[in-house]
């Protein structure tokens, strides 16, 4: 069985399911998926997770802002996070993190709001999905700073092996996404080879970023069996054990996740 352990379920186009939603968390399963992670982004789409997490018995959401829906003036109040973390099918924070490629004018900003979302990771105990692009310093540093004793995953890696190796010295996991499967992705799977096999998981990240051979479409919770497959062919493992671990890490590190089997 697989995980996808970030995809934003309200957000996908279905148009190759003709608009149904069940239709394309069927098509997941049948390719061996057994659970989602459905991603917080901001206060607009906290009710719309929650409800697809009431709705199917194996998706599991988070909440939280992300870096670059952080608005100006209204960073997250701690209050209102903690509230809406206080659900059964909430099981992890963010995502949060800090987002420089696009808006480096926004550092501050977004390190109040990444500071609130681990203060609540401290408070509550569930743990933080991060996202971090061109922010390589400063995330390590808050992270440092946060110490958290749950830690949490740094998904859709696209940093390099000294980062990740950071991460991992504090109890980060490391998730992979299709970016691992382009052609220009020498340096990520370099990291991908690199990773203990016990503190990596897949992810598809859908809509956005479709691994080869679907990529400039769509991307669907169904091929994260694609980025599985590629991430067990290149570290030389089989590819059902390889599944086995990365589903065995997801229900370590998310523990109120309600996985079958």
């Amino acid at each position: 069985m697989l995980v996808d352990s970030h995809c934003h379920l309200d957000r996908l186009d279905l148009t190759a399911h003709d608009g149904s939603l069940d239709a394309a968390l069927d098509a997941a399963r049948q390719r061996g998926v057994g659970h989602f992670l459905c991603i917080g982004v901001s206060a607009d789409n906290a009710a719309d997770v929650k409800a697809l997490a009431e709705r199917y018995d194996d998706v599991d959401c988070s909440v939280g802002v992300h870096p670059l829906d952080v608005q100006p003036g209204a960073a997250p109040a701690l209050d209102w996070l903690l509230q809406e973390l206080n659900h059964p099918r909430v099981v992890a924070i963010g995502e949060t993190g800090l987002d420089y490629h696009y808006e480096p004018e926004a550092a501050e900003l977004q390190q109040e709001s990444f500071r609130l979302h681990l203060q609540a990771a401290q408070q509550t105990g569930k743990p933080v999905i991060i996202h971090t692009r061109g922010a390589r310093a400063d995330t390590l540093d808050l992270l440092r700073e946060a110490a958290l004793p749950q830690a949490g995953v740094l998904h859709c890696f696209t940093e390099d092996w000294e980062m990740a190796k950071a991460a991992l010295d504090m109890g980060y996991y490391i998730s992979l996404s299709g970016i691992v499967t382009f052609r220009n992705a020498d340096a990520l799977r370099d990291v991908a080879s690199k990773v203990p096999a016990e503190r990596l998981l897949v992810e598809t990240d859908s809509p956005y970023l479709a691994p080869i051979p679907y990529r400039g479409k769509p991307n669907l919770p169904q091929y994260v069996r694609e980025v599985a497959e590629f991430l067990a062919m290149l570290r030389g493992e089989p590819y059902e054990r390889f599944a086995e671990q990365t589903t065995a890490n997801f229900k370590r590190l998310f523990p109120l996740a309600h996985v079958k089997g």
